[in-house]
């Protein structure tokens, strides 16, 4: 019996020595789940939790690597816009010749080139910045008269955060061909055969008088010319083309005067020049142009003739044309910019909301796991000893025996 309860209490001190040995070696105060189901519970979800922060800390790096790369891409975009609407200005100087006009269209042709290469800019990881959801295809490729989009109109997401989806893209059509013609509700478009019968009427200005007016048909104004030389009278008829009626209707002719405003339907249109007789202005609802479109068209009026009236009309038109349509994507791209910036500071936030939430996470399972050491210390001490104590005193008492006392 002594040998019995001794050899079992011995190897219960034992095992709790050893329990504590491993306390210490391992930091943490439950060895098992056994030791406390609950906190155990508590701190697996904690940890997942904790592994899906760090899940999003990763997504928020590279979602700031694909803004970071988006905004070097649409500031150079930014500054060749500029840079183009720059020579705009150079080339309405009337005092230039064909020839230095196709020197300009010559380095239209470059920053043409420059534009291209910064629509396809890859992302870095395979793929491409402005191709929307087909990120691995090429988004842009030049044609006759532009360039052609292979991507589409999605925005690549990235979970940054446990309820939180964030863009990391745009795409290549939301960038370079979300301009609008004319003034951005209506455009005037010369009549091609203008030039052809020496008109040299010329767009100056075109606006909305009253919104609540507009009717988004398309219209044409009409001019005859009656007499010659300093007997001619220059008149103009607007027609809805959409209705098939003059507006108003019906409608007498009135007299045109350079810079003087025609108004008609909520728009209003200025026009100088001396238009011909038969010639022909198109008023019809603004669409969207690609950038690259515009630059073509532009590069193509650069080297078209400019002399003469009709030339001058030609070119002044053309440019006019050309220079609403770049201040349009001016301001589109500074808008996706914007938008960019505002995405990159909130992953700033989130950031820093996530760094706070890690601390959280690990104080909680500090709480749930680690060991009060101090405490821990002083009771392996307090076991060893009771051990080594336990050990002497058995064997004294299992040496003890009736026999050692008989002589």
């Amino acid at each position: 019996m002594i040998y019995d309860q001794g050899s079992t209490q011995l190897n219960n001190l034992q095992s709790a020595l050893n329990r504590t040995q491993m306390q210490l070696s391992t930091n943490r105060k439950n060895l098992t789940p056994a030791d406390d189901p609950i906190a155990s519970a508590r701190a697996l979800e904690v940890t997942q939790s904790q592994s899906l922060n760090t899940q999003f800390a990763t997504n928020r790096s590279n979602a700031t690597n694909f803004l970071s790369q988006e905004e070097l891409a649409l500031g150079s975009t930014h500054n060749l816009i500029a840079d183009v609407q720059e020579l705009v200005v150079k080339a309405g100087n009337p005092g230039l010749r064909d020839e230095e006009r196709a020197t300009i269209a010559k380095e239209l042709e470059g920053r043409m080139t420059d534009l291209l290469g910064i629509a396809n800019t890859a992302d870095g990881s395979g793929g491409y910045l402005f191709g929307g959801y087909k990120s691995t295809t090429q988004p842009f490729s030049q044609t006759p008269t532009g360039a052609a989009y292979a991507g589409d109109q999605g925005q690549r997401e990235l979970q940054v955060g446990s309820a939180r989806y964030l863009a990391v893209s745009d795409s290549g059509a939301a960038v370079f061909e979300n301009n609008m013609t004319g003034n951005g509700t209506f455009t005037v478009t010369p009549d091609s055969g203008n030039y052809g019968r020496g008109g040299a009427g010329i767009v100056t200005s075109s606006t909305v008088t009253d919104a609540t007016a507009l009717t988004g048909h398309k219209y044409e104004i009409s001019f005859a010319v009656t007499g010659t030389g300093d007997a001619a009278v220059t008149t103009y008829t607007v027609n809805d083309l959409t209705l098939g009626q003059t507006v108003p209707n019906p409608a007498t002719p009135l007299p045109f005067t350079a810079g003087q405003a025609i108004n008609f339907d909520g728009q209003q249109i200025v026009l100088n020049g001396k238009p011909s007789d038969q010639d022909k202005f198109g008023v019809a609802p603004s669409a969207k142009e690609s950038l690259f479109t515009t630059m073509t068209n532009l590069i193509g009026a650069l080297r078209t003739s400019g002399n003469g009236d009709a030339g001058q009309a030609r070119l002044a038109n053309n440019l006019s044309a050309a220079s609403s349509i770049l201040s349009t994507a001016y301001d589109n791209v500074l808008s996706v910019r914007a938008e960019v910036g505002a995405r990159t500071k909130e992953l700033d936030y989130l950031a820093s909301s996530g760094d706070d939430l890690d601390l959280q996470y690990s104080a909680t399972l500090s709480d749930l796991q680690d060991l009060d050491m101090v405490k821990t210390v002083s009771l392996f001490t307090q076991q060893q000893i009771t051990l080594q104590a336990a050990q002497k005193s058995f064997t004294q008492v299992s040496g003890l025996s009736l026999f050692n006392y008989i002589n």
